[in-house]
């Protein structure tokens, strides 16, 4: 995710060069056109002007749908990091064992597990091996990680390994049945979060509405420049540069936004709030060497 704003014009026509490079060419062609031959190459503008503003709502409508499922991305991790904030309470506060050392191995392990499943789940969500992630190995025990192997969903794997520990623990005494049947209402709740993300990553808009705001894109940059060419002139091209690229930028932006999982600049912060959570986790059992809060990289990028 950007911290602050980056960038320039060039920067901007650079990274959409090839849509700029065919913006000016029609612009061109219609002005040497019209140089030749005024009468025979001309458009009236009034259609034009209403079919820009039918493709900016086109447009508009990817753009919006896209900034929709990025922030419902963000919503699904901010609860995210209540409920683990919330798992972590109930588990200090509610675990009743005799052994200190015994509860402490205990809560330690529950407190880790979880951390090593946003971390599973962060992971899985930008398409990495979840097992292969330095933060998760480093929360788990060997003979854990060995059962990961060859698992498909490692979220789900560690998240069902918590409820049959906690319902050992109801069985032994440890929890009573309404502290399990919050811990369990817990569970529920990460794993609904869960599902909302995949449904996210795994439900792309659909590809036809890229292609046909492209498509559209291409014709009205072919058309404009032949309902404008008499009154402009050769500031035509200019013209025609600006207002297409517009049109460009807000279908790209829809692009880029679709996917708020993705490891490209505008994707969501996981790896930080992954640490967040992590860190609230280690501060319930009293830790103090804690991994450092990740700052944004020389670029303002924040991942």
């Amino acid at each position: 995710m950007l911290t602050r704003n980056q960038g320039s014009v060039w920067a901007i026509l650079g990274w959409q060069y090839k849509s700029a490079i065919f913006y000016v060419a029609a612009g061109l062609v219609a002005w040497g056109l019209h140089s030749h031959h005024s009468a025979a190459w001309h458009l009236p503008s009034l259609p034009l002007a209403v079919i820009g503003g039918a493709l900016g709502i086109f447009v508009s409508f990817r753009t919006n749908t896209s900034y929709a499922r990025w922030w419902e991305g963000r919503q699904l991790w901010g609860r995210m990091v209540n409920s683990s904030r919330q798992l972590a309470l109930q588990l200090s506060a509610n675990l009743v064992i005799e052994d200190e050392g015994e509860r402490r191995r205990t809560l330690t392990r529950l407190l880790y597990r979880h951390g090593a499943y946003v971390h599973a789940l962060r992971a899985a969500l930008r398409e990495q091996p979840a097992v292969e992630d330095e933060e998760l190995r480093a929360l788990l025990a060997p003979d854990e990680l060995d059962g990961l192997k060859g698992v498909w969903n490692v979220p789900f794997a560690l998240l069902r390994a918590q409820a049959t520990e906690l319902a050992a623990l109801r069985r032994a005494g440890a929890l009573d049945g309404l502290q399990h049947h919050s811990l369990d209402v817990t569970l529920a709740s990460l794993l609904d979060i869960q599902g909302g993300c995949e449904r996210i990553k795994g439900t792309p808009i659909p590809r036809g509405y890229g292609y046909a705001a492209e498509l559209l894109v291409q014709i009205y940059a072919v058309m404009l420049p032949f309902g404008l060419v008499a009154e402009l002139g050769p500031l035509i091209v200019l013209l025609n540069l600006i207002v297409c690229m517009a049109f460009n930028l807000i279908s790209e932006v829809g692009r880029v936004l679709e996917d708020p999982f993705t490891m490209f600049y505008n994707g969501l912060p996981l790896s930080d709030l992954s640490r967040k959570i992590e860190i609230n986790l280690r501060q319930t059992l009293g830790e103090t060497e804690l991994p450092p809060l990740r700052q944004p990289a020389p670029n303002g990028v924040l991942m």
